[in-house]
């Protein structure tokens, strides 16, 4: 059985997760499309970290001899699931910085010839 003060700390963390969640999506320092992976992540750790029993059960289907090991597992799943959803925007708006950038010095140059052309 999971100790009490183990699920007690999971519950709390869990909680300023969540808490800390709300507060950046709330002062806009936090995309929601963003802050759904991670309430996700904040909602499945609260919820095997209060249903101590669920934990101890599902820990002993994956073949887990500690259930507080199999939290922080899940914890761990879930840390890289959003790391890797982040690699794949931050991929994307790197594409786009250098598209935009190329766009940038091909106007600059026209901008340049078109100066240079009017001047007598």
């Amino acid at each position: 059985m999971t100790p009490l003060k183990v699920s007690i700390a999971g519950v709390v963390a869990s909680l300023l997760l969540i808490l800390l969640i709300f507060e950046l999506v709330r002062s806009r320092r936090l995309r929601e499309r963003y802050a759904l992976l991670w309430l996700l992540t904040g909602v499945v750790l609260l919820v095997l970290s209060a249903w101590r029993q669920g934990l101890n059960t599902i820990a002993g289907w994956v073949g887990v001899s500690q259930p507080v090991a199999l939290l922080f597992a899940v914890a761990g799943m879930f840390i890289i699931l959003v790391l890797l959803h982040y690699s794949t925007v931050i991929s994307k708006l790197a594409d786009q910085n250098t598209v935009l950038a190329q766009r940038l010095a091909l106007l600059e140059q026209e901008l340049d010839e078109r100066v240079a052309s009017e001047e007598p």
